[in-house]
């Protein structure tokens, strides 16, 4: 029977960039936009603070667009400050790499495993399901919610009791499932 874990987000992520004012690697998002108008051209930047001194960045999100080429449901979240609008934002490659920004996870997310019955099981067939793109460990995933040491994990994945039709080493951020064999 294949059960389905969920990886879903807790709070928005830190953003990781090098403050100007005091060197701090950690921003905040604040949630909150700036819009500007040059007569029929928009800005629009995402403001996030930093963690240590309180300095505001604003990483571009549109620059020099036509106000016509806007959505309005766009500009009217932009204007809203719409919080589920910064999640998107953030995690948008584009934004990223115009930004050069990257995001910290670190106690952001959280693990849904349904319940702890079905992990005594002689056979674990899990689909671990992302609802954000957060970047985790599987080993280190599957180790905290089968209540198994990392080595214990990679011990399990050298000898074929643990196996996924992607590689388990490393960081993953997309659906994937495993099979657990005890």
């Amino acid at each position: 029977m294949l059960t389905t874990w969920a990886v879903t987000p807790t709070c928005l992520p830190l953003v990781l960039r090098r403050c100007h004012a005091c060197a701090s690697r950690h921003f905040r998002p604040a949630g909150k936009f700036r819009v500007n108008a040059h007569h029929k051209l928009l800005d629009a930047w995402l403001l996030v603070l930093c963690t240590a001194c309180g300095d505001t960045v604003k990483l571009p999100l549109l620059e020099r667009v036509n106000v016509r080429s806007v959505r309005p449901e766009l500009l009217d979240r932009l204007h809203a400050n719409d919080l589920g609008l910064t999640a998107e934002l953030l995690q948008d490659p584009a934004v990223q790499r115009r930004g050069r920004i990257a995001l910290d996870w670190a106690g952001a997310w959280r693990l849904d495993t349904g319940g702890s019955d079905h992990l005594d099981r002689e056979v674990l067939d899990v689909r671990v399901r992302f609802a954000a793109r957060i970047p985790v460990r599987p080993t280190r995933l599957i180790a905290g919610a089968c209540g198994l040491s990392r080595a214990e994990t990679e011990r399990l994945v050298t000898t074929g009791h643990l196996v996924s039709a992607v590689p388990l080493t490393g960081t993953i951020s997309s659906d994937f499932t495993f099979t657990l064999k005890r």
